[in-house]
């Protein structure tokens, strides 16, 4: 059973941000579109006060979190222990997309080292804050945050991200809108 938090409290913050990997869900609003769950990692993960984070989004192949986001602003955001202590927490709330341009994109991107593959950051207004056991979760060993996506996007350069990005990430498995392309 669960355990309802009233917020992000700094114990739990700590614990979050000792987490190597966490886990985003979101889910279009129509019962025959597709639910997406992406594994997210290294330095892309920020709590901006007891019921707000926000995360780093990288270039992908597909948008379907954007897509989602745009039509109905569901998410969850979960951690879960593969170190020390079994442990799950999942935040529950609203997400919303903040792309270059946007009021609060330069506030977004000091929080973050720069990233050559950055796409958007993601901000959740948090409603719900719960935690569990983790009995479950398996133990594994951090080994290192993998570079692979910082040299694909050097390699790709500005131009090549726009085209990829016009070609892959406009819109979702379903055809939702995800990301404007200019």
């Amino acid at each position: 059973m669960s355990k309802q938090k009233d917020n992000i409290d700094s114990e739990l913050g700590n614990w979050m941000r000792a987490q190597h990997v966490f886990f985003v869900a979101t889910a279009p609003l129509g019962t025959d579109g597709h639910v997406n769950l992406s594994p997210k990692g290294g330095e892309s993960f920020r709590i901006l006060g007891p019921l707000e984070v926000v995360y780093h989004d990288y270039t992908g192949s597909g948008a379907e979190t954007a897509a989602h986001l745009r039509e109905n602003g569901r998410i969850v955001v979960m951690f879960c222990a593969f170190e020390g202590a079994p442990r799950i927490a999942r935040l529950h709330g609203r997400g919303s997309l903040i792309t270059a341009g946007q009021a609060r994109y330069e506030e977004m991107a000091a929080q973050f080292p720069a990233h050559p593959s950055t796409r958007a950051f993601v901000h959740v207004a948090v409603e719900r804050v719960s935690s569990s056991c983790g009995f479950g979760v398996p133990m594994l060993d951090f080994q290192g945050n993998r570079d692979a996506i910082e040299r694909w996007a050097e390699k790709q350069g500005a131009e090549g991200l726009k085209t990829y990005r016009a070609t892959k990430n406009r819109h979702s498995i379903d055809g939702l809108p995800a990301f404007d392309v200019t």
